[in-house]
């Protein structure tokens, strides 16, 4: 059984990779850099859709970790195996950028819809089983872009920024996401289903930074930002977009995909690992 696991240098393709190799599966990795961490027996292809890949061999699973639609548009013509399985994330940005002051997160919540029902439709075309995952806010490896470079700053400052946020967060450990990918690829029967998948908490944007601040290895002085000055912040095109989500929840109903996979995601208690350090 041979995987080709797109985007094996990510966060989830990091954990993803000894997964496979557990299960006995042989693996090609795809990225445009080969990871340095990875598991020896992995065969590594350089590269990134959509430019066109290196020649493959019958495909039994795909394993897709980065855009979506990039991957939707190379599997028309991807060399895959009778009843091959295709596993793939999109992002609970789906959904919750869809509103968005920002043009531009508003066009990326299209997009990955957009994504999602053209690659359901072609794996029915082909015949193929598939299921995509959209995750809440991933971390757990430091290569996260969302909370692990708040980190690396609070290491080079000694300060650690506190927003006062009151939306619901739901981060969920990359190691929890590679582990459902790889039950749903391994199940009897496809799940054929766009499944949310979130973490094992569900806190307060405020108690989330808090905890990571907690996690440090180092001490670190926090730094209330008050609403006015969130409020002046949220004038830069950039910042726009996070702050005004800052109260509002963004996380998953798991149920679904809790009841389908088995897989029930861990607390978020992190600890210095988690951002590398």
């Amino acid at each position: 059984m041979i995987a080709l696991v797109l985007g094996g240098s990510s966060q989830i393709g990091h954990c993803l990779l000894p997964l496979l190799q557990a299960e006995g599966i042989e693996v090609l990795a795809l990225s445009r850099q080969p990871a340095r961490d990875a598991p020896a027996a992995v065969r590594w292809l350089q590269g990134a859709l959509p430019a066109p890949l290196p020649p493959l061999p019958e495909l039994h699973y795909v394993f897709s970790a980065g855009p979506l639609d990039a991957l939707a548009a190379w599997l028309p013509a991807a060399p895959l195996a009778a009843g091959a399985r295709v596993l793939a994330t999109s992002s609970m940005s789906a959904l919750s950028k869809q509103d968005s002051p920002l043009a531009a997160e508003r066009a990326l919540a299209a997009c990955l819809r957009g994504a999602e029902q053209t690659l359901a439709q072609v794996c029915a075309q082909r015949g193929v089983g598939w299921t995509v995952l959209r995750p809440t806010l991933i971390y757990g490896v430091g290569r996260d872009r969302s909370l692990t470079p708040l980190v690396r700053r609070a290491q080079r400052t000694r300060l650690f920024p506190l927003p006062r946020g009151a939306g619901l967060r739901q981060p969920v450990h990359a190691t929890d996401v590679a582990r459902a990918l790889l039950v749903a690829a391994l199940r009897a029967q496809a799940l054929d289903a766009v499944l949310e998948f979130g973490g094992g908490d569900r806190l307060s944007a405020a108690q989330m930074f808090a905890r990571v601040r907690a996690s440090l290895p180092f001490a670190t002085l926090g730094v209330p930002l008050p609403r006015a000055l969130l409020a002046a912040a949220a004038l830069h095109p950039v910042l726009r977009g996070p702050i005004a989500r800052l109260d509002r929840d963004l996380i998953a109903d798991n149920a679904p995909a809790v009841a389908a996979l088995g897989v029930t995601p861990r607390a978020f208690r992190p600890d210095a690992r988690c951002w590398g350090l």
